[in-house]
Formats: C-alpha cells, sequence, structure tokens
C-alpha cells in the first residue's frame, strides 16, 4: 500500500509517495537524493546510516519513513550553512577524523546530536556518544580528536589548547 507524507528534510519540506515498509534511509537516498547517508548493514549495527530525527541519532535504516511523518529530519547534507562547514566538519578535515569516509557522515550526526544535547563533553560521553558508529580505517583516535576540537572551536578555544587537543592521545588508546 502506498500513501503520500510529508517529510521535513534539512529544513525543507517534501511529499512523498512511499510503500508502508520503506526505510527512511531508502526515501532519503533514493527518493530526495540525498546519498550522504550512507546504505551497509541495514540492521542497525553500523550507525552508516545516523541521521538526527527529532533532536536524536536515529538509524535511518531501522525507521520506517511513515514514522518519521511530522518529524525535523538533518542529514549531513544539512549541516553546513550554505558554503560554511560545521566546525565538526572542518574538526574532521583539520585533524583528519576519516580516512575512507564512509563511515564519516553517520559519525558526524552522531556527534552534532551529542554536542546539541551536551555541548561540552567529557572524552567518555564523547566515545558513548559514537559507540554506535563503527569505524574499520582510523580506531577512533583522530575522530575523538575531531570531536574534541569541534567543543573547543564552538566554545571560541584558544590556538594553544587546540594544539594540545592534536598532541595529546585520547584516554584508553
Amino acid at each position: 500500500m502506498q500513501r503520500v507524507i510529508t517529510l521535513n528534510v534539512n529544513q525543507e519540506v517534501h511529499e512523498v509517495v512511499v510503500k508502508s515498509y520503506e526505510s527512511l534511509l531508502d526515501v532519503l537516498r533514493n527518493k530526495l537524493g540525498l546519498t550522504g547517508t550512507k546504505e551497509c548493514c541495514n540492521e542497525g549495527d553500523c550507525g552508516a546510516c545516523t541521521v538526527i530525527m527529532g533532536g536524536r541519532a536515529v538509524n535511518a535504516c531501522l525507521v520506517l519513513a511513515v514514522e518519521a511523518e511530522g518529524e525535523e529530519i538533518l542529514t549531513v547534507e544539512g549541516l553546513a550553512e550554505g558554503s560554511r562547514l560545521h566546525p565538526l566538519q572542518e574538526a574532521f578535515i583539520k585533524f583528519g577524523g576519516f580516512q575512507c569516509g564512509f563511515c564519516t557522515p553517520g559519525v558526524l550526526m552522531s556527534a552534532k546530536a551529542l554536542l546539541d544535547a551536551n555541548p561540552d563533553p567529557t572524552e567518555e560521553e564523547i566515545r558513548n556518544g559514537i559507540s554506535g558508529n563503527l569505524c574499520r580505517c582510523t580506531g577512533y583516535v583522530k575522530i575523538i580528536q575531531s570531536i574534541k576540537e569541534a567543543v573547543l572551536s564552538m566554545k571560541g578555544g584558544t590556538r594553544n589548547e587546540q594544539k594540545q587537543i592534536f598532541d595529546s592521545r585520547p584516554e584508553g588508546s
């Protein structure tokens, strides 16, 4: 059975015809052309499809599109404001918080949800905040450094404080 739903994605309203079994991931990628949200496990295990829905990080592969109606959805394509990258994106570039880049959109969205809820997280809270995101390339060290850098940048941290982040290794690594 098909029906028309209204989705608010990246502050744009879209009317989309969906089947009752279609996931939010399928609609984002195949009907709205937002391919930054990655398709990988389709079981909620890897976090590559993480988006922010209703202020929370969710795996888009586990959410039916019809369940997303009426919610505000933010994908990685909506992070930047115009041509200005979000501080998380800038930090990931600066500190090499990605290698192949496949997991990066999901990690960015989990980190954004964390920082929206807690703008000054501890390293343990950062680790917990991205615990649903698997990365096989970086080993998380540079990802955590990047998130710490974004926290400082968003608070207006000094260059010396930012240098200390790069020079220090995360706890437990």
